[in-house]
């Protein structure tokens, strides 16, 4: 793997003040996320699970009910546009909780209405943030572009974690969430200096109900699509709630405090860190890394449930962040590569749905299992469901592939078949 091939998108004026704005609000979201889950855990309530899920469930619960019509959006306005304003919303959003926090107002309910009016924003934003990163690069380069939004994503994990922990247990929380407003100046800024004539936007799509019920017809239609889908929603709503499990963990079981919390957040992200490196070098992702990287998050999220010390369990989070950011990275990438792109933006915004729809389901049922059965139990519910989906999507490529000559590669028909149908429309 060379360091050409791994930051080649990096060398695309528009996609490097994109990865550079995204990596500055990064930062600053996932100290709020530390903040924020401090602030209800042990400020706003005394320890609560329930409420901590009933926060993380909020802020996702637009997804699945506005993220159709928003993609319809994304497939027929700017896409930069769009993102210029759902940005601005969530720096305004982010500001009216710092100014809560900082003069001593804040209320549980205030978190609560903020978590909903996040979620709204981010409904918007998601689809076109996805499909957003194939008008600045070529199909050639879009799985790189795929793996470095996500070494960034992880890079701004590895930091953002370890100086809220430190920033809250030195000064409270209210300055973190001050950086994290700040941040958000990034992306604007980035997205303001682009130049439109280097962007290469795709067919405007329908518009209305129409364009919403085409969407859903599409991936009707697409067997290949459906089994990712269902992949991702598993690992989205039972697997990736780390929010919730660390933070018991490192309360409950281990009996620490925010920095231990927070560090928990920075090791993890080492290991999606690396994952996201080797993805960024890797070509056309393979349905067959998928299904194993999904196998190996449950096997690793298994170790982690009997983890017997706080330092072994955060050495485990290592590998386990690895196998989910390859299963994201690789599932991302397959299904923008292989869909039309004038779709992409509805496709991209029901791939969300499913995989971060299912929070405001899990996130609380999740934190429900932690109050009642222990932290351990939250870790275990995560393992069974997602080596259950993993074992069963394997057994369809099996079955599929007794039909196609390349076993475990039925699906690349797929890929031949889109670029088929764009030659013909040009």
């Amino acid at each position: 793997m060379s360091k050409r091939s791994t930051f080649a998108s990096l060398s695309i004026r528009n996609y490097r003040l994109f990865w550079s704005g995204s990596f500055v609000a990064n930062v600053g979201t996932w100290m709020n996320r530390i903040a924020q889950d401090w602030l209800v855990l042990t400020i706003l309530t005394d320890n609560s699970a329930v409420a901590l899920g009933i926060v993380t469930g909020l802020q996702f619960l637009p997804l699945p009910l506005l993220s159709p019509l928003a993609g319809a959006f994304a497939d027929r306005f700017p896409k930069r546009r769009m993102l210029q304003l759902t940005q601005t919303g969530l720096m305004l959003n982010a500001l009216i909780l710092t100014l809560l926090v900082s003069f001593g107002a804040a209320e549980l309910w205030h978190v609560y209405v903020l978590a909903v009016s996040q979620g709204i924003i981010q409904a918007f934003d998601a689809p076109a943030r996805q499909a957003f990163v194939s008008e600045m690069v070529s199909e050639k380069n879009l799985p790189n572009a795929v793996g470095l939004n996500s070494m960034q994503f992880n890079s701004a994990r590895l930091i953002g974690p370890g100086i809220s922990g430190l920033l809250i247990g030195w000064f409270g929380v209210a300055p973190a969430l001050w950086i994290n407003t700040i941040s958000f100046l990034g992306p604007i800024l980035a997205l303001a200096a682009m130049r439109a004539s280097e962007l290469f936007p795709a067919r405007v799509g329908r518009t209305g109900r129409g364009a919403v019920r085409e969407g859903f017809r599409y991936l009707l239609g697409r067997s290949d699509l459906m089994l990712i889908f269902a992949m991702v929603f598993t690992l989205g709503t039972f697997g990736l709630n780390f929010q919730v499990t660390n933070a018991l963990m490192a309360t409950e079981v281990f009996g620490l405090d925010a920095d231990a919390y927070g560090l928990l957040g920075s090791v993890m992200a080492a290991g999606t860190l690396t994952g996201a490196f080797i993805a960024a070098g890797r070509g056309y992702p393979r349905f067959f890394n998928i299904v194993g990287a999904l196998l190996g998050f449950a096997v690793c999220t298994l170790a982690l449930t009997f983890a017997p010390s706080y330092w072994l369990f955060a050495l485990l989070l290592i590998p386990t962040g690895l196998a989910s950011i390859s299963v994201m990275t690789a599932a991302n990438s397959r299904v923008q590569l292989t869909t039309e792109p004038e779709m992409r933006g509805r496709i991209m915004a029901l791939y969300m749905v499913v995989f971060m729809g299912g929070t405001p389901i899990g996130a609380p049922l999740v934190g429900w299992i932690g109050e009642v059965f222990g932290a351990r139990a939250t870790l275990l519910i995560g393992s069974v469901t997602t080596g259950i989906v993993a074992i069963l999507a394997g057994a369809v490529l099996l079955v599929k592939a007794k039909h196609y000559p390349a076993p475990l590669e039925f699906l690349e028909v797929t890929r031949d078949r889109v670029r088929k149908r764009r030659r013909r429309r040009r």
